[in-house]
């Protein structure tokens, strides 16, 4: 196809653009839902318990890989619906391209600081450095 819309019956005709993005959503999803129940249910587990039980539970390289897996799947998943909200609503190019670049970068930095302070709970280091926060 050339650089130009085409079109059929003054309908626009897909660029296939969408179909790599429908397929990305329905694996995410996929993913999410036996990930989703395990959260919830680890949750519970560790709603209640004390410091050195949480600390163990992040301790194991299985709940830490799962939890920072998920953190990843959930937050691309976000990201994909942000852009499909912000392109349904929003018609001018250049706020819809700055947009979606600033959505996109936010949920990257989401998923980055995720995986960075799972790491560091997986560690058995403190949540955040000495002195910072209360």
């Amino acid at each position: 196809m050339s650089g130009y819309a085409q079109y059929k019956n003054r309908v626009k005709i897909s660029e296939r653009h969408g179909a790599r993005e429908w397929v990305v959503e329905r694996v995410s999803l996929l993913l999410l839902m036996p990930l989703g129940v395990w959260a919830a249910s680890s949750a519970f587990t560790l709603a209640g318990a004390d410091y050195d039980t949480a600390a163990a539970w992040f301790a194991s390289t299985l709940n830490a890989v799962l939890l920072g897996v998920t953190a990843v799947v959930l937050l691309g998943y976000i990201s994909l619906a942000w852009k499909v909200i912000i392109e349904d609503y929003i018609h001018r190019p250049g706020n819809k391209a700055l947009l979606i670049g600033l959505s996109n970068l936010i949920f990257l930095v989401l998923a980055a600081v995720s995986v960075f302070f799972i790491t560091r709970l997986a560690l058995g280091s403190a949540p955040l450095p000495a002195g910072f926060g209360a």
